[in-house]
């Protein structure tokens, strides 16, 4: 009798919430290994619409890397997630200081593509906060 694949485990609120643990600890193996061979991260700032695009395993890893390196301290916390299918979405308040000092406080959400029970598209978006003016 030929032996089953096995199947994917689906993509559960629980498992994003491991997800972002792993951000917590600043683990690039560990994040690495809820991201599918063909996966995207589409971060919150850079030069084109969508932020800036790294596409594959070792464009995300290195991204993933720069985060910790660009916001030492970096911590994501109020975590809420939500699973529909092969979609999903993690809203989060991320804190920090960056290398030059200033501090990192800002409200973001990450909407999300799953594929066989791993992430295929991070979609990164922060609120920004702009300085109360002073008269």
């Amino acid at each position: 009798m030929a032996a089953h694949p096995a199947r994917p485990m689906p993509m559960t609120t629980a498992r994003l919430q491991a997800f972002a643990d792993a951000w917590n600890s600043h683990d690039v193996d560990v994040l690495m290994s809820f991201m599918a061979e063909d996966c995207e991260f589409l971060t919150s700032a850079g030069p084109d619409a969508c932020g800036a695009r790294h596409a594959g395993r070792d464009a995300v890893r290195a991204a993933f890397a720069d985060v910790f390196k660009r916001i030492r301290d970096a911590h994501w916390g109020g975590a809420r997630h939500v699973v529909d299918g092969d979609r999903g979405l993690s809203q989060w308040t991320l804190t920090g200081f960056r290398a030059d000092g200033t501090r990192v406080d800002v409200d973001g959400v990450d909407v999300f593509t799953f594929r066989d029970g791993l992430i295929t598209v991070k979609d990164s978006y922060l609120k920004t906060r702009v300085a109360p003016k002073v008269d």
